[in-house]
């Protein structure tokens, strides 16, 4: 009885063997496929929840997409001691109101990034604008420091 049980394995000993004595070089998949099974149900499950749009009918539009931003922003900066530059070239005010218009015309964007310094005065920076207005800039951004001014102190 005793050899019956050494051939059939029984569970003990050095691993499952075959009735003939080799031992069994087969892959047991199953638990591979278990867990692949479990994979996919985990990402059926969260495959819906990445979505996060709100479904919608949009009209069609015949208009112009947006402009890609293919050239640089145009920058006036302004000096504490009145200097103004034209990006980074200095330049006089009389020669900036002839330039303008023209830099107007050749650029698609009428955007224009307006830097002064703060211990300029309001009147200064106020009479750049009323003249980028008037050649054509339309869209001035006023460029500021990322630090939150201190409050002012009422007297």
């Amino acid at each position: 009885m005793s050899a019956q049980l050494q051939a059939g394995g029984g569970g003990r000993g050095k691993g499952r063997r075959r009735r003939n004595g080799a031992p069994m070089s087969e892959i047991n998949v199953t638990p591979f496929v278990d867990v692949m099974l479990v994979l996919l149900i985990i990402f059926m499950v969260a495959a819906p929840l990445l979505t996060v749009g709100v479904p919608l009918n949009l009209p069609e539009s015949e208009a112009n997409p947006l402009p890609v931003e293919n050239e640089a922003p145009l920058t006036i900066n302004l000096a504490s001691d009145g200097q103004i530059y034209l990006q980074k070239t200095p330049i006089v005010y009389e020669e900036l109101a002839l330039r303008l218009p023209a830099i107007a015309a050749e650029r698609e964007d009428g955007r224009v990034f307006l830097r002064a310094d703060a211990a300029l005065d309001y009147g200064r920076v106020a009479q750049i604008m009323g003249l980028l207005n008037k050649t054509g800039f339309n869209s001035i951004a006023l460029v500021t420091d990322g630090i939150a001014p201190a409050p002012i102190e009422e007297q």
